[in-house]
């Protein structure tokens, strides 16, 4: 895919989102879908109180009309060679990625915001809920791409590949399902889900790009994800004037893990997703020491100040810019690592 055309999309994605802020953004404090902040988060938190939230809606309208249209562009330019079954396999597999990030945005993330919204309460749908929710989405999707030829069981971890047979669905949907979490758990701080989605969505588009996969369609999506976030980050950056809710980071982390499971990036899609990863162990390893000292010594202790770690470091006194400064600089250096095992 032409250099210009891939720069171009991007670009377009990035002036719809940041656009589309001055329509989106009034509206939703017309009919007051503002954030209700918990008790127990950073006490200066507080003052976020009422910001709008499902700004997502941003990169993820961004998204989808730079892809169309760029997608469009490339084939009616002559491309790709559109009268092969392999060609459109491709773009059915595409399409299956961007619907199943869309399906997942409203299923988990518009639902989730919608009833904080309305009920100004902060927990929205119930774990139960939710867990149904992601294996119902995250099962279907791999079912798709089953349908569309993707029958492979092999995990590839780059230095070693083996078939572990039926049960790589099962593996699959509660990895998918943790990487998503981990990306929604990391937007906690004006600006950092969608800094560091733009690192992680440059990466994937130089990896989709790379001979061996020969995916340009993917690589597209990928930058137009990372465009969107751009965009977005004129209204998301400290001060935030909205929040990209679950809405935004549901989308982000399915377009993030269905390009990688797409793309059987398996290893690859957790050292780029690195922050996110490291960002979501935090809690459960916050979680399960403050269970076992509980248990122990008849209180509950902690390894972090609060989790995820990125509150730690709130404590800790880092500002809410050095915080997104040095969580996208850690994703640019893993991202760095991956790419280059792919040279």
């Amino acid at each position: 895919m032409p250099i210009w055309l891939t720069l171009s999309a991007a670009i377009t994605a990035a002036v719809i989102a940041a656009l589309g802020g001055f329509i989106l953004i009034p509206f939703l404090r017309r009919i007051h879908f503002g954030q209700t902040i918990l008790e127990e988060g950073p006490a200066w938190h507080k003052s976020k109180q009422g910001t709008p939230i499902m700004g997502g809606f941003l990169f993820i309208i961004g998204s989808f009309a730079a892809t169309a249209v760029g997608y469009t562009v490339w084939r009616i330019t002559g491309g790709v060679d559109i009268t092969t079954d392999e060609t459109n396999n491709h773009a059915l597999k595409l399409l299956t990625v961007m619907m199943f990030a869309l399906l997942y945005s409203l299923s988990c993330g518009f639902t989730d915001d919608y009833i904080k919204a309305v009920k100004k309460q902060n927990l929205g749908l119930n774990p139960k809920q939710k867990i149904l929710f992601q294996i119902v989405f995250s099962g279907a999707f791999l079912a798709i791409l089953y349908w569309l030829g993707e029958r492979s069981t092999v995990i590839d971890l780059m230095f070693v590949q083996f078939d572990i047979g039926f049960f790589y669905y099962p593996l699959m949907i509660v990895f998918m399902i943790y990487v998503i979490n981990a990306v929604n758990l990391t937007d906690g701080i004006d600006g950092l889900c969608g800094s560091v989605t733009v690192i992680t969505m440059l990466v994937m588009t130089v990896l989709c790009a790379v001979p061996s996969l020969g995916l340009p369609e993917y690589s597209l999506y990928a930058i137009t994800v990372a465009g969107g976030c751009i965009g977005f980050l004129v209204w998301n950056l400290h001060p935030a004037k909205c929040f990209m809710g679950d809405t935004g980071s549901m989308y982000l982390g399915a377009a993030f893990t269905g390009l990688g499971v797409a793309c059987r990036m398996h290893l690859l899609l957790i050292l780029v997703g690195i922050v996110y990863v490291l960002d979501a162990l935090s809690v459960v390893i916050q979680v399960l020491y403050y269970k076992y000292t509980k248990k122990k010594y008849g209180e509950g202790r902690r390894i972090f100040k609060m989790s995820p770690i990125h509150h730690h470091f709130e404590l800790c006194g880092w500002s809410e810019y050095k915080i997104v400064l040095v969580f996208s600089l850690v994703g640019l250096l893993a991202g760095v690592c991956a790419v280059l095992t792919q040279i």
